[in-house]
């Protein structure tokens, strides 16, 4: 029996959330009060999220997938045995989720370490379409040694789309017409190009559910093939989201650890709080921050409201690294405008320590580290801002990982999915919607002059001159 399959350690690895230091006894000034959190509609909103859950396809995602993560594992296995090198084509979700995992649980320097450390290939993830990025790769990785791995549900990303037209050509040029031992598809069962060139190329095929966006994905295919060709253990990463499943579908919605963030950020938009910063205290947590970036951006920041009227919702978020970021922007947070909240991400149990060596007794200011640990350091840094953010008055939580294994991070992916949830319902938005994306996609289709885009491509054409004066 695995660790994670017993009740005791499941319990020993939840997630602490702290929100002493958003509370008006801790912030006498400027802190919320427990009246007005109660005073928002958190029952009606937990009742309105609940009842769309079988159309919330990622909420089953930990539940559902016993089939799909044996196939999973079993590619993984090939690859590893076959590839020196696994390159993720895909943008937003299908990127940012694989990109934070793979930091999050591997080695911080993996790609760097021999090849018996790693057990696996080097993972490379393109997500972006800079004309410099696919050369620079080439530079690094031998064609006839590596597995790509396409990730589009739609099927019609031009980025994503534009990448693989490149691979498969230097692929074919490489190992022939066959290249279906270098390349995995990951998209809708049905819809879209890239299910046709899938089985056109006879590659092995991971499916994106419905009801599974982009920004909700990591925790199906279209982050576990990565997590598991790099030797992550996606049975626990799914153990630790289906445990935080357990604990946010409590009613007592004050005792929910997702609905409690959510209605925390809700009150705090009201105050005009519409910057929301995450620093994590710890680099394996770095990009957990770009990750939530997505997740929070696109799924609150709304015009319409689910009545129709403009509302112009959302939070901007932020990402910060602790304790990088206190020599660089926590300037700005303890003495800046009280238009932000800080979460801070901390852990209690790193996966290393290391000691600071005696040295220069004769220099107080640097002997006093002597002793010491960084463990001890980054840990009392993260408790200094803290401190710091609190008596200036500038709202802050902290979310604490016992330590971070495959089961923590699976219970903070799915907590946060959850609670950006349950604010799209307190905002009274569709959260899971992103009609300000589409008309950007429109946009670039009707500049490369994709078919069907002729109206688009004339209102372009007549949008106003550009004045020269304005232009140095």
């Amino acid at each position: 029996m695995k660790d994670y399959e017993t009740a005791a350690w499941r319990e020993s690895m939840r997630l602490k959330i702290n929100y002493n230091n958003m509370m008006k006894s801790t912030l006498i000034l400027d802190g919320f009060t427990a009246d007005e959190i109660k005073a928002l509609p958190l029952e009606a909103a937990f009742k309105a999220m609940t009842a769309k859950r079988g159309q919330l396809k990622w909420r089953e995602l930990p539940h559902n997938q016993e089939e799909i993560v044996a196939k999973i594992e079993e590619t993984a296995a090939w690859v590893r045995e076959e590839a020196e090198y696994f390159v993720v084509l895909g943008i937003g979700g299908s990127a940012l989720g694989p990109i934070a995992v793979h930091q999050a649980l591997r080695h911080l320097n993996y790609n760097e370490l021999p090849r018996e450390k790693r057990g696996g290939p080097r993972l490379y993830v393109l997500d972006n379409v800079d004309p410099e990025r696919f050369a620079a790769l080439l530079d690094v990785i031998d064609i006839q040694k590596t597995v790509f791995n396409v990730i589009t549900k739609s099927g019609s990303t031009s980025e994503t789309m534009s990448q693989l037209l490149i691979a498969v050509d230097l692929l074919k040029k490489a190992v022939g017409e066959d290249i279906s031992r270098h390349l995995i598809a990951t998209t809708d069962k049905e819809k879209g190009n890239l299910i046709k060139i899938a089985k056109q190329e006879n590659l092995t095929t991971f499916i994106v559910p419905d009801g599974v966006g982009g920004r909700f994905s990591e925790l199906c295919p279209v982050g576990l093939v990565a997590a598991a060709v790099c030797g992550i253990d996606i049975r626990e990463l799914l153990a630790g989201a289906a445990y935080m499943d357990m604990l946010t579908q409590n009613e007592n919605v004050l005792q929910n650890p997702a609905c409690v963030l959510g209605a925390l950020q809700k009150v705090a938009m009201d105050r005009g709080m519409n910057i929301h910063v995450m620093m994590p205290y710890a680099d394996s947590l770095k990009y957990i921050s770009d990750w939530y970036a997505q997740l929070w951006a696109e799924s609150l920041g709304k015009k319409f409201g689910l009545d129709g009227k403009v509302v112009h919702a959302g939070q901007t978020p932020v990402k910060a690294l602790g304790v990088t970021d206190q020599h660089s922007q926590v300037q700005l947070y303890t003495e800046g405008p009280f238009d932000k909240v800080v979460t801070i991400l901390g852990v209690d149990k790193f996966r290393t320590v290391t000691p600071i060596p005696e040295g220069y007794p004769d220099i107080p200011d640097v002997h006093f580290l002597s002793g010491h640990t960084h463990n001890e350091l980054i840990q009392a840094e993260q408790a200094a801002t803290a401190y710091a953010l609190t008596k200036s008055g500038h709202v802050n939580y902290t979310i604490t990982l016992p330590e971070v294994n495959p089961f923590t991070v699976g219970e903070l992916l799915y907590m946060f999915e959850v609670a950006t949830a349950f604010a799209g319902e307190l905002l009274g938005i569709d959260a899971f919607d992103q009609p300000g994306v589409e008309e950007g996609k429109k946009a670039t289709y009707a500049l490369l002059g994709k078919p069907g885009f002729d109206e688009k491509r004339a209102e372009l054409a007549a949008r106003p001159a550009e004045d020269p004066a304005y232009i140095l």
